[in-house]
């Protein structure tokens, strides 16, 4: 952990909804006027589009059923690992990124599913932002976890997490249903090994609950909605946090825990706001002072 050079590091399963809090942060940091270095996680991934599928039909040629993106072995955990530490010690670091689409990759001139080079961060930034599936990983090798300043998780109910996996990639990407589950149940293992763990070291976990019958995600046909949702926000020391205050902000909340609070599904990002801008503030205030500007 840097206070000179502090990282938030988002992380949660593909389909989970990271992206909403990446959206929140960046409405943040927009507002409060901080510059942030921003960083995929898919970025990190070991191998290209074309490689990943190379190498998926090699290893289920040879009897293994569980070749999955959220492995350690086809993804650069020493890459992120190393960012995270030069990072909270320089303010610096090494990053890329991956072209999920055609659009993404026309001004690079490069194929959909491809990485950019590798280039330095730039100078002036005042914090680092991950938002990935690695961001509190915790192996024998590698402990990712221990660099990030604030580590958040967003995990939902796991049959509404299919059912939002299985609406984008259906819908945005062209997949069928059952080339869909073939995934899920492939990268299962891994889920369980990789994913799972780390939100036993995140600050603070969103998990999204549906209020109506997702028993059989395979066959819903949309995803709940946020009004269908209530959201649970977990925090693992709940010391600084005002509940009172946000109890007051957010209508028709309530605490299940001492340390957690339940919203309803509309109001999350509200939620988002009122949590982790005090969270942005102090890491500013605490980078000040570290560096003399205070």
């Amino acid at each position: 952990m840097s206070e000179r050079h502090p990282i938030i590091a988002i992380t949660g399963s593909s389909g989970a909804g990271t992206s909403t809090v990446t959206r929140t942060f960046s409405n943040i940091f927009r507002r409060e006027g901080v510059k942030a270095a921003i960083i995929e996680g898919d970025s990190f991934h070991r191998y290209d589009r074309k490689e990943m599928k190379a190498r998926a039909v090699e290893a289920e040629k040879a009897g293994n059923g569980h070749f999955s993106h959220f492995s350690g072995e086809n993804n650069l955990f020493g890459e992120i690992e190393k960012l995270f530490k030069t990072y909270g010690e320089t303010g610096q670091g090494q990053a890329r990124k991956y072209l999920h689409n055609a659009e993404e990759a026309e001004p690079y001139k490069q194929e959909p599913g491809t990485f950019t080079p590798w280039e330095d961060l730039p100078q002036d930034t005042e914090m680092l932002f991950y938002e990935g599936l690695h961001g509190a990983v915790v192996t024998n090798e590698h402990n990712i976890a221990q660099y990030p300043d604030l580590r958040v998780g967003v995990v939902p109910v796991i049959n509404l997490e299919w059912i939002q996996k299985l609406w984008r990639d259906k819908h945005q990407r062209g997949y069928s249903t059952e080339a869909v589950t073939d995934t899920i149940l492939r990268r299962m293992p891994d889920y369980v090994n990789y994913i799972v763990p780390q939100f036993a070291h995140t600050h603070v976990n969103f998990q999204r609950v549906p209020m109506v019958d997702t028993s059989n995600p395979f066959i819903a046909r949309d995803i709940p909605s946020a009004d269908e949702s209530v959201v649970v926000i977990r925090f693992a020391n709940p010391k600084g946090i005002d509940f009172p205050y946000l109890l007051n902000m957010i209508d028709n909340s309530w605490m299940s825990r001492a340390n957690t609070i339940v919203v309803p599904g509309g109001k999350m990002e509200l939620a988002m706001q009122l949590i982790f801008t005090p969270f942005v503030w102090r890491m500013i205030e605490r980078k000040k002072r570290a560096m003399g500007l205070a």
